[in-house]
């Protein structure tokens, strides 16, 4: 079940939970806190099973057109079951129905780690298109591959 959270305080305690547990993903402690900084101000929805949260996504706002799927994460052991793919079409019929034209998302460049490829291909699957690569937006090590998403 994907549910919106609006209280600041739940939305870093989720978001803290399920970055701490994707290490593979969300290793530099200075960008994961940040993330789980950022998420009380964002957009938040959180996938529940049995009474534990086990995914989340949050959208923030980076033009009058364009939202970003700003971090995502998923617990591991939840990985290919729907859950990712649901927090996803959540965001998106709610970008759309707040008038946003696009949804944006930022990740490791294909075929640099293992782990992103399988992030890229997930984001593909969803119907994101490459826009365009940033070599150095992060670092040499993790060129930024930008993918953007039509909502009409």
């Amino acid at each position: 079940m994907v549910v919106e959270i609006t209280n600041p305080q739940e939305k870093q305690m989720i978001a803290r939970s399920i970055l701490e547990a994707l290490t593979d993903w969300f290793g530099i402690e200075e960008s994961r806190e940040e993330y789980i900084t950022g998420s009380a101000d964002w957009t938040f929805f959180a996938a529940k099973e049995a009474e534990k949260y086990v995914g989340f996504l949050c959208l923030k706002e980076t033009g009058k057109a364009t939202v970003e799927l700003a971090v995502m994460g998923v617990l591991k052991d939840h990985h290919r079951s729907g859950i990712g793919r649901q927090l996803v079409e959540r965001a998106k019929e709610v970008a759309r129905s707040q008038g946003y034209e696009f949804m944006q998302v930022k990740t490791v460049k294909m075929g640099v780690y293992d782990d992103y490829d399988k992030t890229n291909h997930f984001y593909i699957s969803c119907g994101f298109k490459e826009l365009e690569v940033f070599p150095l937006l992060w670092d040499e090590w993790n060129p930024c591959q930008v993918y953007v998403l039509s909502l009409k």
